[in-house]
C-alpha cells in the first residue's frame, strides 16, 4: 500500500508540524523560567532552615520513588501518543477510553510498588531517614504516575500549557510553601521536606486533573479487559526501560553517593543538581510535543522529515541549554554560595552537571524516535550506558576517597560520571538513528562555539565584581551576549520560527 502524499499537503503538513513544535518550545521555554523562579525558594529554605544532612537523606529516598513512580506510569509519557494514533484514529470517545486504560493500569502498579516498599523501605533510607514520617513518601508513587499519563494526554492534543502549569508553577511553589510551613509547625518540622513533597505531588495531580476532565471526561462504553492490560504492560516494557534508565542516569548518581559518601555531601551535590537539572525539564518537556508528530510520519513512512525535526528540535534544545549552563556555570561559586558557605564546594558538580545537560541534548531527542523503530536496540544501548555510568561514578568516588579529598571532589566525580556517560549515550544514539532514517540528525553548529566563546568572556569579567553585582547583572549579561551571537550567527529563518507566533501564512 503506497503512503505517498502529494508534495503540497507534504509541505502544509511539514509546516503544521513546525508550528506545534515552536509553539510546544516557546511554552516549554516559558516553563523554564518560571520553573527557576519557583525552584530558587525551596533549595533556599531546604538548605538555609533543613541544612545539608537532612536534604541528603531526603534526596536519597526521592530516588527509588521517583524511579518507580517512573516504571507504574508504564512509558506513558511517549508510549501513549502511539497508542492514541493507531488505538482510536478520529474517534474521542475511544480515545479517553485508552487513557483511562493506561491509568487503572498505572494504579494497580503503584499500589503493588507502594505496598512493597512499605514492607522493605531500606533501600530508601540509605543515609537513614530524617523522621518515622518518611516512609510515607511512597503515597507519591501512584500520584505521580497518574499524572504524568494526565499530561501525556493532554499533550497528545498540543496542550502543553497544563504540563508547565503543573510542573513549573503548582508543584515547586507549592513545595517551597509547604516546607517552609512544615518547618516551623509542631511536630513536622523534622519530616517537613518529605511532607512537603508529598503535598506537591498531590497538588500537581489536580492540576493535571481538572483541564484533562474538561478535555477527555469521563469513560463512555469502556469496560476493563484483564488480558487487554497485561498485553499493554508488555507491550511497553522497552518504553519502560527506556524511560527508567534515561531517568535514572539522573539519579544513580545521587544513590551512589548515598552509599559511599556523608549526607552532607549527597546534600551539595542533591542542591547543585536541582539547579542543573532545569535545561533537562526543558528537553523532557518537549517528548509530548514530538510524539504525535513523530508517530503520524512514522504511520506515512516519511523518515525524511522525522530527522529534519530531530535535527531542527536538537539545536533548538542545545542552543537553549548551552546558554543556560554558561549562565549558571560561568557564575558557579556565586550561585553555589545563595544556599550557605558548605554548598560552594560543589561549584565543580554544578559546572560539570550542566555540561553533561547539554551533551545529553541528542540522545534525549534521538531516543524520542528509536522507542519507536528500535526499541530493543535502544533500551540495550541505555543499559550499557547507565552500567558505565555506575562503574565510573564509584571508580571516581573511591579515587577521591583515596586521594584524601573532600566532600566537594566526591560531588565532581559523580558529575564528571554522568556527563561521560551521557556524551557516550548521545553519539552512539545519534548514528543508530541516523543510519536507520537514512538521513543526518545531527544538532551540532559551529556557531554554538562563538556564542559560548563571547558569554564566557563577558562572564569572566562579572567575576571580578561583587558577588551580588555578578548574579543581578552578570546573569542577564552572559545570557543577552550569548542570545545575541547565536541569533545572528546561528539561527536561520526555520529556527527563528521557535520565536514567532505566526508560523504558518495564511493561504489566502
Amino acid at each position: 500500500m503506497s503512503h505517498a502524499q502529494p508534495a503540497h499537503e507534504g509541505a502544509a503538513e511539514g509546516a503544521a508540524d513546525l508550528a506545534a513544535l515552536a509553539r510546544g518550545g516557546r511554552t516549554n521555554t516559558m516553563g523554564f523560567v518560571l520553573r527557576l523562579a519557583a525552584r530558587i525558594p525551596f533549595l533556599v529554605i531546604a538548605t538555609r532552615l533543613y541544612g545539608a544532612e537532612a536534604l541528603g537523606r531526603f534526596a536519597s529516598a526521592l530516588v527509588l520513588i521517583e524511579i518507580v513512580a517512573l516504571v507504574c506510569s508504564l512509558g506513558e509519557k511517549r508510549g501513549l501518543a502511539q497508542r492514541l494514533s493507531e488505538g482510536a484514529g478520529d474517534n474521542r470517545a475511544a480515545e479517553t477510553n485508552l487513557v483511562y486504560d493506561g491509568i487503572v493500569l498505572a494504579l494497580v502498579w503503584s499500589a503493588l510498588a507502594a505496598g512493597l516498599l512499605l514492607l522493605f523501605p531500606e533501600p530508601m533510607f540509605p543515609n537513614g531517614m530524617n523522621s518515622p514520617l518518611d516512609i510515607w513518601l511512597v503515597a507519591t508513587i501512584p500520584a505521580f504516575a497518574v499524572t504524568e499519563i494526565l499530561l501525556a494526554a493532554q499533550a497528545y492534543r498540543f496542550d502543553i500549557a497544563t504540563t508547565v502549569r503543573t510542573r513549573a508553577v503548582v508543584e515547586p511553589w507549592t513545595i517551597s510553601i509547604a516546607a517552609g510551613l512544615f518547618f516551623y509547625l509542631p511536630g513536622t518540622r523534622e519530616a517537613g521536606l518529605a511532607l512537603a513533597f508529598i503535598t506537591s505531588i498531590y497538588a500537581g495531580l489536580l492540576t493535571a486533573a481538572w483541564p484533562f476532565l474538561a478535555a477527555y471526561g469521563l469513560p463512555r462504553g469502556w469496560r476493563l479487559a484483564p488480558r487487554a492490560l497485561l498485553a499493554m504492560s508488555a507491550r511497553a516494557l522497552p518504553i519502560i526501560g527506556a524511560d527508567a534508565i534515561e531517568r535514572g542516569t539522573r539519579l544513580l548518581d545521587i544513590f551512589i553517593l548515598g552509599l559511599f559518601a556523608p549526607p552532607q555531601a549527597v546534600g551539595i551535590y542533591y542542591a547543585a543538581q536541582q539547579i542543573a537539572s532545569l535545561p533537562q525539564k526543558l528537553k523532557t518537556s518537549f517528548e509530548p510535543v514530538l510524539s504525535p508528530v513523530i508517530t503520524r510520519n512514522l504511520r506515512i513512512g516519511n523518515h525524511e522529515a522525522i530527522a529534519a525535526q530531530v535535527r531542527q528540535v536538537g539545536f533548538w534544545i542545545i542552543a537553549v541549554q548551552l546558554g543556560i549552563a554558561l549562565a549558571l556555570g560561568v557564575p558557579g561559586e556565586a550561585v553555589m554560595g545563595l544556599w550557605g558557605p558548605d554548598y560552594v564546594a560543589g561549584t565543580a558538580a554544578l559546572v560539570l552537571l550542566l555540561a553533561a545537560e547539554v551533551a545529553a541534548s541528542l540522545a534525549v531527542v534521538s531516543e524520542s524516535v528509536l522507542v519507536y523503530i528500535a526499541r530493543k536496540r535502544n533500551l540495550l544501548i541505555s543499559l550499557f550506558i547507565i552500567a558505565l555510568q555506575a562503574g565510573l561514578t564509584v571508580a571516581l568516588i573511591e579515587a577521591a576517597g583515596r586521594l584524601g579529598l573532600g566532600k566537594g571532589y566526591e560531588a565532581a566525580a559523580a558529575a564528571g560520571a554522568l556527563m561521560i556517560a551521557l556524551a557516550t549515550s548521545s553519539l552512539v544514539k545519534a548514528l543508530l538513528l541516523s543510519r536507520l532514517l537514512g538521513a543526518p540528525v545531527n544538532n551540532w553548529r559551529w556557531a554554538l562555539i562563538h556564542a559560548a566563546a563571547a558569554a564566557v568572556v563577558v562572564g569572566f569579567v562579572f567575576t571580578l565584581l561583587p558577588e551580588w553585582i555578578e548574579l543581578l547583572l552578570g546573569i542577564p549579561a552572559v545570557l543577552a551576549t550569548y542570545g545575541w551571537v547565536i541569533w545572528q550567527r546561528g539561527f536561520d529563518e526555520s529556527d527563528k520560527v521557535l520565536f514567532r507566533k505566526q508560523v504558518v501564512p495564511d493561504r489566502a
